[in-house]
């Protein structure tokens, strides 16, 4: 017989098909199975029209066979068929779909019929595992049945065959194994198993094989030791039926911890779940959650964010970045829609507007639920912003700040005040009359931070401050500029704008007073700080060192840590506390001992290091000045 080549296709071609297009050798099984699922599905839909079919939904099924001994794999199907002509197109022709042609042809208005395999190369995936791929088929309405056989590149033929069924058989006979690949694993009972559960458990069709399976021997049940013996029964490899098919009224609370237990190996139950069935620009349905701790590798490089893809029940895609934004990377579930641009190896996606669509609709989704969540079970959401509020605060002063909208009303933060966490909204709606920003301070914990001489003063205004204890927080409040028309004031950078008119005014007279005090203190500690200045905002507190420019210490400390060549010194600001009795005391001294008065500026210098948890330059200097000083 003679042999045939493939129209208008080369070796390289087909090369490239099976070692580029596809990243995975398991790959090949989903297809198969995919193509067999199609031709049950055409079979099926003109039942619904052709009596003649003599078959029902429940009659449908893919068959696995493995013959160990011969090497062989075999995936069976009683679905439509192929004849010869058929074959020639759908077969000796890369890249050419029957299935597209057949749902072309159908009124869309009227047919209920669901086509997984749109793409045309999905068979020639079965040589990446095979030396020679066999197909026997026969078609609906035919009385022949036809053999095509392939040894890949080289060509193909066809011949007459027998046949008793309508449907197709598709025979691999599997590579020999070599020291980098086991192509024997694909015959093996468990690798099969766990194959059509990851990627084609959801396929509409039973998927049955022969499965070897233990018992108890005849007479021996009831005996402390029992005798074993293997035996073998058709099962049913897939579960059919998507959780996320069904209607939320028809699926327990169990069922959904036992699919996210099972589907994501989380041994804690997930805090919330969204369950999704969406038609209108795109049609797609999701089950989403959201975990109540994080992974080990959350907060690496290794961690893998992503939803699962289905269509029509087949896995697509593991890790489906595009339909999660990064700031809610902590989702896990899936999504099942036909509306996405798929490529012609399953594995690869179309950047097109259904998928953003998909993404913004899903990003939407998960607010509401974080909201509701915060509202209504405060205490679980208080858990999960443990586990994940880092990536919604990097989330929202990333790409400058674009997704502040969508994240700003999740953020907490610790209410000095109130001694609790709680949204910057809770905080605005808690404010006085009189109080017009939104005070806080970054530091690396409540405890330094309550300690801060400008927190005594709004104390005693009844102003509460938020204490920001992460690195990431400094730069919120840059990131966000106002929060419902309240701007933000750090007590370490800004004006907290406190003093009256007449305070004002009396500060500038104060200021005047002790300029001479001013000078001294800018002389002596010239190279360490940039200038001195009054301030009136220190409460009971001598000295404060302040930044100056606008960048914080604290950012200073980050930025020497990520990238130490790039790093800046921020420059330091002395504010001089004019009430208390240390700045008396050197004010009363300068004229008689300026030598003496030089040494307490240089403590209150060092005690304002202390404040701003800065290190003391030179501390064994340090205590030598103040023994000396006693």
């Amino acid at each position: 017989m003679a042999k045939k080549q493939f129209k208008a296709e080369s070796k390289r071609l087909l090369d490239l098909m099976i070692n580029s297009i596809y990243t995975h050798q398991e790959i090949f099984l989903r297809e198969l199975l995919s193509n067999a699922s199609d031709a049950i599905d055409k079979l099926a839909y003109l039942s619904l029209t052709d009596q003649n079919v003599g078959l029902s939904r429940e009659d449908f099924a893919i068959d696995i066979h493995v013959d160990k001994k011969m090497g062989l794999l075999t995936i069976s199907d009683n679905g439509i068929g192929m004849d010869k002509e058929e074959m020639e197109q759908n077969l000796g022709t890369i890249a050419k779909s029957g299935s597209l042609q057949f749902k072309q042809a159908l009124d869309q208005k009227d047919a209920d019929v669901d086509i997984i395999g749109q793409f045309g190369v999905g068979f020639y995936s079965a040589f990446m595992v095979a030396d020679t791929v066999t197909v026997l088929s026969k078609k609906y309405g035919s009385d022949e049945a036809n053999l095509w056989q392939s040894a890949g590149a080289d060509g193909y033929t066809i011949s007459p065959a027998e046949k008793t069924t309508v449907g197709t058989d598709v025979i691999l006979k599997l590579k020999a194994d070599t020291e980098d690949e086991k192509y024997s694993r694909f015959l093996e009972q468990y690798e099969l198993q766990s194959l059509v559960k990851k990627y084609s458990d959801y396929i509409r069709y039973p998927i049955r094989m022969e499965v070897e399976r233990s018992r108890p021997k005849a007479g021996t049940e009831e005996s402390e030791e029992p005798e074993y013996e293997t035996y073998t029964e058709l099962s049913t490899l897939n579960s059919m039926v998507p959780l996320w098919q069904r209607a939320k009224k028809d699926v327990t609370d169990e069922e959904y911890e036992t699919f996210y237990r099972d589907k994501f190996f989380d041994y804690e139950k997930p805090l919330a779940k969204i369950h999704l069935s969406v038609e209108g620009a795109v049609t797609y349905k999701a089950l989403l959650y959201i975990p109540a701790r994080a992974p080990y590798d959350f907060y690496t490089k290794d961690y893998k964010k992503g939803l699962q893809l289905y269509s029509s029940g087949v896995m697509i895609m593991e890790h489906c970045e595009d339909l999660i934004p990064d700031h809610f990377r902590f989702v896990r579930g899936v999504v099942d829609t036909q509306d996405l641009s798929l490529n012609i190896s399953r594995e690869m996606l179309q950047h097109d507007r259904q998928l953003k669509l998909i993404c913004t609709n899903l990003e939407k989704k998960i607010k509401q639920e974080l909201l509701r969540l915060q509202k209504d079970q405060r205490e679980d959401y208080e858990k999960f912003f443990a586990a994940f509020g880092r990536q919604l605060k990097y989330g929202l002063v990333s790409d400058y700040g674009m997704h502040k909208d969508a994240l700003q009303d999740l953020l907490l933060f610790w209410s000095a005040k109130q001694g609790k966490l709680v949204t910057l909204g809770e905080y605005v709606d808690a404010m006085g009359e009189d109080q017009k920003h939104i005070y806080y301070a970054a530091g690396e914990s409540r405890s330094r931070l309550s300690q801060l001489p400008q927190y005594e003063k709004l104390q005693q205004k009844g102003y509460d401050v938020l204490f920001m204890t992460e690195e990431v927080d400094e730069f919120i409040p840059q990131t966000l500029m106002n929060y419902r028309e309240k701007d933000f004031r750090s007590l370490l950078t800004d004006d907290l704008d406190l003093a009256t008119e007449d305070e004002k005014k009396a500060a500038e007279q104060t200021a005047e007073e002790w300029k001479d005090v001013i000078a001294f203190l800018e002389k002596t500690l010239e190279g360490k700080i940039k200038k001195a200045e009054i301030s009136t905002q220190l409460g009971s507190h001598p000295v404060c060192l302040v930044p100056e420019g606008g960048m914080s210490f604290e950012m200073e400390k980050y930025f020497r840590r990520v990238n130490p060549e790039m790093a800046v010194p921020v420059e330091k600001v002395l504010q001089v506390n004019p009430e208390h009795h240390a700045l008396q005391a050197l004010r009363a001294l300068l004229p008689e001992n300026e030598e003496k008065a030089a040494g307490y500026a240089k403590v209150l210098y060092a005690q304002g290091l202390i404040l701003a948890d800065l290190p003391i330059e030179d501390a064994a200097a340090y205590t030598d000045l103040v023994c000396g000083l006693m």
